[in-house]
């Protein structure tokens, strides 16, 4: 193993139990089928995974290993055709009262409408930290690669590559930070049509059912909770500038500039009926 530097230091010190890991997963490997009674699949050797809904029961995963900081990589191939009330949620989280979660779902809506991606930051159990876009392209037709970047700084959320959100470690102003809760993978597609669809004003349509979701490529480029050592080493030669960097690049603010106009389509932090006494601490610093 070779010894802890820069960013993956930090974490080091304050965690006694981490192994630096890079690899491409196998979903037989690295994840477990969690619910739903056999409506989630894995299959082409593990390379593959599906989840399905039906008027039943919907189905999840989860990863095998915790993770405490790097990036985490998955490509969605998200329910074709009317995925109105169905939520497919991809994220990251401990667990107990005081959990803390990084959250991509994706809302289904009517054949033709696009779907709505929803993004949130839990810290201490409290979330209420709401961003949603409209995707450039249909999610429904090939897969996409939707990515966490976590780091003791930031957490970015990518899609394609392409940064779609920035939350900043805001401790010297008070606002808690995810960062010493080790968290693992969660994959679910359930009915959520009380909500999901206009405000649960559009309901699932059963006779479409079951929907399906599929999942590949997942990657994991991260500091692994392993219960044993105090090391986080890098065991794997595979580049680490991709998530390591302390900010977005030039061209990467300029990417998320441009998804934040033309895209975003809800913004807590400039919500002010929802926050009539003044928005959250972090909402006051550019993100």
């Amino acid at each position: 193993m070779g010894s802890c530097s820069g960013v993956v230091f930090m974490a080091c010190l304050v965690m006694n139990s981490l192994v630096f890991v890079a690899y491409a997963g196998d979903f037989y490997q690295d994840f477990d089928l969690t619910w739903g009674d056999r409506r989630g699949k894995i299959f082409n050797g593990g390379k593959l995974l599906s989840l399905s809904l039906d008027s039943v029961s919907g189905s999840g995963f989860q990863s095998k290993q915790e993770y405490l900081f790097g990036r985490i990589d998955m490509q969605l191939k998200l329910v074709a055709g009317n995925s109105a009330g169905t939520v497919t949620a991809y994220y990251l989280s401990s667990q107990g009262p005081t959990h803390d979660e990084i959250d991509f779902e994706f809302l289904g809506n009517l054949s033709g409408d696009p779907y709505i991606l929803h993004t949130n930051v839990f810290t201490q159990g409290k979330g209420n930290r709401e961003q949603q876009f409209y995707l450039w392209f249909d999610p429904t037709r090939n897969f996409h690669t939707y990515s966490i970047i976590w780091k003791p700084q930031h957490i970015i959320f990518l899609v394609d590559n392409i940064p779609i959100r920035v939350f900043k470690n805001a401790e010297a102003i008070g606002v808690p930070f995810p960062k010493s809760q080790p968290m693992r993978i969660y994959s679910s597609l359930w009915n959520a049509d009380d909500w999901a669809t206009r405000g649960g004003l559009v309901k699932t349509d059963w006779t479409k059912a079951p929907f399906t979701a599929y999942y590949r490529n997942f990657n994991a480029n991260a500091c692994v909770w392993s219960g044993t050592g105090s090391s986080c080493a890098k065991t794997n030669s595979v580049s680490d500038g991709a998530w390591e960097t302390n900010e977005l690049d030039a061209p990467g603010r300029r990417r998320l500039r441009w998804v934040q106009k033309y895209f975003m389509i809800y913004n807590y932090c400039t919500d002010l009926k929802r926050f009539p006494q003044g928005v959250p601490a972090e909402c006051k610093h550019r993100f």
